[in-house]
């Protein structure tokens, strides 16, 4: 009988009423704990947690049980009357944005290589998102002041409403337009009408029901559009870019919450149209010398309007990516970023033909990236490393002192606030480390750290010559699933150890000779194989040669020598011994924005090689829209490593002194190379797999794309699958997922000999492999 009550318990449990989307969102909130941790507990997404608060969707079973049991313990432990955690407006962290500078030099075009980091020579949008203007300016001159009061508690709660609109001292020459001030909030096309009803909002709801951001049009009566995520259309009365900023922190209710407790919301972010910039006083397109300095002239009269209405710009102007703020008041970040696609804000090269699209398909592509990534704060490698802040942000709010007041402390785990110096070694050339140096000294790898992709070829052997095709294999988002997992320092400063024992759980940078390593005998899987080493590329060296003496390399390099069976004896190394898998939660929230926009482009995970092909073929024109997004992503993926290592660039700088990028926690170019070091190693131990137990070899490597001789065009002729779907065990796989495989291209082999015919015997063909096209300045010669 006991069953059966417990059945009927159970039935009963299974229909009782939820508390109201507010109350849930309350109870969440006054335990701390973040959307995120309630997802994960349940197994659902964050979306749907966060839907489920603000009554978008209601949960189902099995969830719902589940939800309703938390639920219950927390009405039990916190009261109707008990304020939330967040009840006090949450100050923000005091931490300075990294240095908004020109993307590293990289793209998906098929002759990307690894993440680079930028070089000294302007960018194709002019200086815009560096600083090439202020070489000397540090880091926290490049964001508006945040608030020096204590950081908030480590939950999710959003940050409360936007202040109200601030008195304009009198005295001032100029105001903006005052009738901002009485406007009723912003009507919408796309919210119930009562979303909008009530001049005050409740603390517990969302601050930014309307989205991360509004792509603004005017029309030819000069009215402004605002369009939003999700269809959404707003009336913009503002008349002035003063009143325009005004009207988005104090009636638009949009932006971003934060991604970690411990972070602070995502600023605003108004995406200005031709015609819109046109409305509110900026050219349509900048000049020739406006685009090459990056921003408008200081004395331009749209900075003036500004200064009068006491905005301030950030020290990169007013460019592209510009900044709009005031110093925090009362713990509150009073802040709006501006987008300006023709200005060369969206790089063809992450965005494609974004700037090109109409107000709505624009907000759509980066209202999808916002909501699956972060709000667009610059290029895609910025927004890239701002990620890793705002996942994993450098403190928190520490114990109450004997005032009852809290100040903010180190979050373990992260890099921390303040800049720290590299290793002697892993210095790129022209940093003060190494000012010393004779100035026209070039440094071999027994000085410097050179931890690269791959960029090797090979000439066809007889056998291969015989076969019909050349397919190229694409690793997905190679360098974020080398960072998932991946050891990295942390907050202190690299020690220096003569003569150490290797600890492959150690990340540091190692001067070890490798030459000994013979890749025609190495273990495979722990079991010796016998293999035709001189058709493989080192892994050890970029150019896959072998090394011929001792070199620095990172941690994930040597510890492959080791599993290869050889043994190694470091001459000295610097170490770290503060470590952690910082870029985890970085890797994660890329690798659910690329998954699921594959899955929406038709493209799931749970297909077999066969069914994965078929869906890739024109997966992009099934939605172009999505394409751009998807591109996006797997941009920021290797534009954010590859700014972990950001160069001088700018006619001001010279050899020897620092520039701004030094200044911020995340220019860290140990935890780049050892990212690189372990999608070149992942690359290389995937191929001799397959060597051992196919014996096929790639014929040329360029970074995350192998090139095999096969009698058929598919991957399928290259990679063997049995009846039941198995594959070489360590080796490629073909699927969706980061570190598996998709088909990049098929040339014949009779293409490749005429190619390297006239353009060198040991053109790279993986750089080709896709398009079969090579342009002059491709050219290898």
């Amino acid at each position: 009988m006991s069953e059966l009550f417990d059945a009927v318990d159970a039935l009963v449990a299974s229909r009782a009423p939820l508390p109201p989307p507010p109350e849930r969102r309350r109870l969440r909130q006054a335990h701390g704990l973040t959307l995120d941790e309630v997802a994960s507990a349940l197994r659902v997404r964050r979306a749907t947690v966060s839907a489920w608060e603000s009554g978008r969707t209601e949960p189902r079973p099995p969830e719902r049980d589940a939800y309703a049991r938390l639920l219950k313990h927390l009405a039990a432990l916190y009261p109707a009357d008990t304020p939330p955690a967040s009840s006090t407006p949450a100050p923000q962290s005091s931490e300075p944005r990294p240095t908004e500078a020109v993307d590293p030099t990289v793209s998906d075009s098929p002759g990307s290589t690894a993440p680079q980091e930028p070089v000294a020579e302007a960018s194709p949008t002019g200086a815009g998102e560096g600083e090439a203007l202020a070489p000397a300016a540090s880091a926290a001159d490049e964001a508006p002041p945040t608030p020096t009061a204590p950081a908030a508690a480590e939950s999710t709660a959003p940050a409360p409403a936007p202040a109200a609109k601030p008195a304009v001292d009198a005295t001032t020459a100029r105001t903006p337009d005052a009738s901002a001030h009485d406007r009723k909030p912003p009507s919408a096309t796309r919210r119930p009408p009562a979303r909008h009803a009530a001049p005050t909002q409740d603390p517990g709801a969302d601050p930014y029901v309307h989205g991360p951001l509004l792509v603004l049009d005017a029309d030819a009566e000069r009215r402004v559009t605002g369009y939003g995520v999700g269809g959404l259309v707003l009336d913009v009365p503002a008349k002035s870019l003063p009143a325009l900023v005004e009207w988005t922190l104090a009636e638009a209710r949009i932006g971003a919450q934060r991604l970690h407790g411990s972070g602070k919301d995502g600023d605003p972010l108004l995406v200005l149209t031709p015609a819109a910039c046109a409305r509110y006083g900026l050219p349509a397109r900048l000049t020739e010398e406006e685009r090459l300095a990056g921003r408008l002239p200081d004395g331009h009269r749209i900075v003036g309007q500004l200064d009068r209405a006491d905005w301030k710009l950030t020290r990169r102007g007013f460019g592209p990516w510009a900044r709009i703020y005031r110093p925090a008041q009362g713990g509150r970040r009073q802040c709006v970023q501006l987008c300006l696609p023709s200005w060369g804000a969206l790089d063809a090269r992450s965005w494609g033909p974004a700037a090109q699209l109409e107000p709505a398909e624009l907000a759509r592509v980066l209202g999808t990236y916002a909501g699956r990534v972060i709000t667009p704060r610059g290029s895609t490698a910025v927004t890239g490393l701002e990620l890793m802040t705002a996942l994993n942000p450098p403190t928190r709010a520490g114990e109450p002192d004997a005032e009852g007041r809290r100040h903010k402390e180190h979050r373990p785990g992260s890099l921390g606030e303040g800049p720290m110096d590299c290793a002697p070694c892993e210095a790129p050339d022209g940093h003060p480390l190494l000012a010393a140096l004779p100035r026209f000294h070039q440094r071999g790898p027994e000085e410097m750290l050179f931890e690269e992709a791959y960029d090797w070829a090979r000439e066809l052997t007889d056998e291969e010559c015989l076969r019909r095709h050349l397919v190229g294999i694409d690793v997905n988002l190679a360098f974020g699933a080398a960072a998932n997992g991946a050891v990295v320092g942390l907050a202190t400063p690299p020690v220096h150890v003569d003569a150490p024992a290797f600890d492959p759980t150690l990340p540091g940078s190692w001067l070890v000779d490798l030459s000994h390593v013979d890749l025609s005998r190495v273990l495979v899987g722990k079991q010796e194989r016998q293999l035709a080493g001189e058709l493989m590329p080192s892994p050890f060296t970029p150019t896959g040669e072998r090394p011929t003496g001792p070199a620095w390399y990172a941690t994930p390099t040597v510890a492959y020598a080791v599993e290869l069976g050889y043994d190694v004896t470091p001459l000295e190394a610097w170490v770290r011994p503060d470590r952690g898998r910082f870029l985890d939660p970085w890797y994660k929230r890329l690798r659910n924005a690329y998954v699921d926009t594959m899955a929406d482009l038709g493209v799931g995970e749970k297909l077999t090689p066969q069914q994965f092909l078929a869906a890739m073929d024109g997966h992009k024109e099934r939605d172009p829209e999505l394409a751009i997004v998807l591109d996006a992503v797997k941009s920021t993926v290797k534009g954010g490593i590859g700014k972990l290592r950001e160069r001088a660039h700018g006619g001001g700088w010279r050899p020897g002194r620092a520039w701004p990028a030094l200044s911020r926690p995340t220019w860290r170019p140990d935890i780049r190379a050892a990212v690189i070091s372990r999608a070149r190693v992942n690359m290389h131990r995937k191929m001799l797999a397959l060597a051992a137990a196919t014996g096929r070899y790639p014929v040329a490597v360029l970074s995350d794309c192998a090139v095999y001789a096969a009698d058929g065009p598919s991957p399928l002729d290259v990679l063997p699958y049995d009846t039941d779907g198995r594959t070489v065990p360590g080796s490629f796989r073909i699927g969706v997922s980061p570190g598996m495989v998709k088909h990049e291209g098929t040339r014949t082999t009779l293409w490749a000999e005429e190619v390297r015919e006239r353009h060198g015997r040991f053109l790279n063909l993986a750089r080709y492999i896709k398009t079969g096209e090579i342009t002059a300045q491709d050219d290898g010669e």
